[in-house]
């Protein structure tokens, strides 16, 4: 993910801001406990997750399935995805294993949220053939989709089908440097039960909105290839056992790095570090090739 990269990590302020108040009274409204911890990667293609797979790995899903509880589904924003092919997917995992499929860059990036009725019904009845396994559905605006289309994006957020959970991840900066302007997006996304998410990457620090729309807090982690990788996932350790105590529900945590190779590294240490302040067991992926034992 080339998404927020800057040329010198060093020089950029990780310091996570402090929550919205609204995130607060949002997590207050629920006081029983978490429910789903998913923590995984943005792919299993074998390329990318370099030294991850044993060697003579046929099956790159079936084998990512058994380090990680999770996977945020970014191939079916290249392609439609069939419902022949959902269930296939399915059928390679565990039980409780989640896919978070993003929705086809046909509805955000091409048609931009107009004219979409057929392609959302079309994406929307493959997914819900993952069934148990489907975690949350989201999509994923351009960068240059902006305040000017609010009511595309409120008739796609009201007409979305409610049996089908989804989050959505704003890119412009200006829907998060008008105050105005984000209580209204809020807004509509909590009366909707839509997700916010929230993308912590080094060169888009405004992204770093801290607000909650639902109990639920979707995390998309960026590393930088750098040292500081692992102080920021600390942090946000830290920042999500206080949202844990205040009533989260459900966490949705996947990493992100501009050499995705290191993705399992990070996310290894995530996983230590999250079970060592919630107490939970977690499995902890391993490297197959690099080194042996855990990734860090």
């Amino acid at each position: 993910m080339k998404f927020g990269q800057v040329d010198d990590p060093s020089n950029i302020d990780f310091t996570l801001p402090k929550d919205h108040p609204r995130t607060q009274e949002i997590l207050a409204e629920h006081k029983q406990g978490i429910d789903t911890i998913s923590v995984g990667c943005a792919k299993w293609n074998k390329t990318d997750l370099k030294g991850f797979y044993p060697k003579g790995t046929k099956d790159e899903l079936t084998y990512y399935a058994t380090q990680f509880n999770s996977i945020e589904l970014n191939a079916t924003f290249y392609g439609m995805p069939t419902p022949e092919q959902v269930e296939t997917w399915k059928e390679k995992t565990p039980e409780d294993f989640k896919f978070f499929p993003k929705i086809t860059n046909t509805v955000s990036h091409f048609r931009r949220l107009l004219n979409i009725d057929d392609v959302v019904t079309q994406f929307a009845s493959a997914v819900l053939h993952f069934d148990k396994k489907l975690g949350m559905v989201f999509l994923q605006l351009h960068d240059n989709f902006k305040p000017k289309d609010y009511e595309r994006l409120e008739q796609f957020v009201n007409k979305w089908p409610k049996e089908v959970p989804l989050a959505i991840e704003l890119r412009n900066t200006e829907w998060f440097t008008d105050d105005e302007i984000l209580d209204k997006t809020c807004e509509l996304f909590e009366k909707n039960n839509i997700t916010n998410i929230i993308v912590d990457t080094a060169g888009r620090r405004d992204m770093l909105h801290m607000r909650l729309t639902t109990t639920s807090a979707f995390i998309r982690y960026v590393g930088a290839n750098h040292e500081s990788d692992y102080d920021r996932l600390n942090d946000w350790v830290e920042r999500l056992t206080k949202w844990k105590k205040e009533g989260l529900e459900n966490l949705y945590f996947f990493v992100h790095q501009n050499l995705e190779k290191a993705s399992p590294l990070l996310s290894a240490h995530f996983i230590q570090e999250l079970n060592k302040s919630w107490k939970t067991d977690l499995k902890i992926p391993q490297m197959a090739q690099d080194k042996p034992g855990t990734l860090f």
